[in-house]
């Protein structure tokens, strides 16, 4: 018997290590509060009405807080507490009145503030799965059972915490690849291009744009498409705009540039509008980067842009991704306030991949979230990647906002998102980039319907 018990606690210590290590590579113990965290810590309160909320991550004795709304918690001893309960079941914690359970009715809970009578708790996973932490949403008051939609719900929200995590462990390791590829380079020389090679592009007219679809997923109808610009050299042949734009950016180049493609994009719509009258021309949406968002009076410039070319508003979006607001999240606020007010749509791309996505939805002017190809590629690969994208198609939903997910390229990722309730999506499953040309065709479809993805193609791209 005491050799089982001996088995039993070195199958465990094993797991316990396991988990350990799994922490250790998000890195998450030894930083500082983040903001990501704090959002969702607030909409679980806000969505439970809860009067403390907390989301931890444990060590080996200690429960560290990284976020809190309420109650000001830190650190909690790991034994005894809810975190370890969950750890111990595997899953989620519900207590609708903790007097009425013998684990918690002699238990002083540790809030000073409030007198906790209920309490529940979802697990906060890695991405294999393991347990590194709980989000737990505390009430002064005994609430009656929890509905399985808004267990669901408290799951998902923890699901989107453990994304983050992810998010961090990836960006660390990227971070640690690129200074020792930096390092590298130092001693490569004839990097290219240079800023000269841009600034030569531009002035010989070589980039181009190409579009791909967003399609209403439930008909494969064309609803709008993304221009994306690519530099067609010469002697290089077609560049990807990732081996240009970030040049571009650090160089400043990327405002003419930026300039070139959005009055390239109108002239293009002008161009459709006038092959088919009797349709109205797609909604054309360009890509803006922090430069270019961050520029004195760009809805001016907008304006100036839109009157020129003729097009309306309504045919126009701007897609940013987080990381053009955060830096002075008033002046953002100001400036898509101003650029709503003309009646382009803006959408925020990538919506998930940032460090405080659920801040920006609470308070900037957003039509459409972009949910990142990284979230939709893992759909297929377990619950938690597919509880994410759950949970930000039904933030839109609540927040009035449509969803596009991006890189769908398998039969299996559409059923998928049409089951969660996505309406719109883009990716190689419909289309890859295409020239204006092919577009062109595209838009002379009945209905403008592409092609079922499982028959062979009628549009080439």
């Amino acid at each position: 018997m005491a050799q089982v018990e001996f088995a039993i606690s070195k199958v465990e210590r094993q797991e316990e290590d396991a988990r350990l290590e799994a922490l250790a590579s998000t890195g998450i113990l030894d930083t500082a509060p983040e903001a990501s965290f704090d959002a969702i810590t607030r909409l679980a309160a806000e969505y439970f009405k809860a009067d403390t909320v907390l989301l931890g991550f444990a060590d080996e004795s200690r429960v560290w807080i990284k976020s809190h709304w309420g109650e000001p918690v830190r650190e909690l001893p790991r034994r005894q507490s809810i975190f370890e309960r969950v750890l111990a079941e595997g899953g989620s914690v519900v207590v609708p009145d903790i007097n009425d359970d013998p684990e918690f009715r002699e238990w002083r809970l540790p809030l000073r503030r409030i007198e906790a009578r209920s309490f529940a708790s979802a697990p906060v996973r890695s991405s294999d799965g393991k347990i590194l932490g709980a989000l737990i949403i505390f009430s002064c008051q005994p609430r009656r059972p929890m509905a399985v939609t808004e267990l669901h719900m408290l799951e998902s929200i923890a699901d989107f915490a453990a994304s983050q995590l992810e998010l961090r462990r990836l960006r660390k390791n990227f971070n640690g690849h690129r200074v020792r590829h930096e390092r590298r380079d130092e001693v490569v020389t004839g990097i290219w291009p240079r800023k000269s090679d841009l600034r030569q592009a531009l002035e010989k007219k070589q980039f181009v744009m190409y579009y791909q679809p967003e399609v209403e997923l439930a008909t494969r109808r064309i609803v709008g498409l993304e221009a994306l610009i690519r530099w067609a050299h010469p002697d290089r042949g077609l560049i990807p705009p990732m081996d240009f734009i970030p040049l571009a950016e650090e160089s400043g180049l990327i405002l003419p540039i930026g300039d070139w493609g959005m009055s390239e994009a109108c002239q293009q719509i002008q161009q459709w509008r006038a092959e088919d009258p009797d349709q109205p021309a797609p909604r054309v949406c360009v890509n803006l980067s922090a430069r270019q968002f961050a520029r004195q009076g760009l809805a001016d410039h907008v304006e100036a842009l839109l009157r020129r070319s003729g097009v309306s508003s309504q045919q126009l979006g701007l897609e940013m991704t987080e990381s053009s607001l955060i830096a002075d999240p008033g002046m953002a606020l100001e400036v898509l306030s101003s650029l709503r007010r003309l009646g382009v749509s803006l959408l925020m791309d990538d919506f998930g991949t940032g460090y405080s996505s659920l801040n920006q939805l609470h308070t900037l002017p957003f039509d459409v979230l972009k949910i990142d190809r990284s979230f939709v590629m893992r759909m297929t690969e377990g619950e938690q990647p597919l509880q994410i994208v759950r949970t930000i198609v039904e933030l839109a939903r609540v927040m009035g906002m449509d969803v596009v997910a991006e890189g769908i390229e398998t039969q299996e990722q559409h059923g998928l998102l049409r089951q969660l309730g996505c309406r719109f999506g883009q990716g190689f499953l419909f289309s890859r980039p295409v020239a204006a040309s092919v577009v062109s065709a595209m838009l002379h479809l009945p209905g403008r319907i592409l092609p079922d993805p499982a028959a062979p193609r009628t549009v080439p791209n």
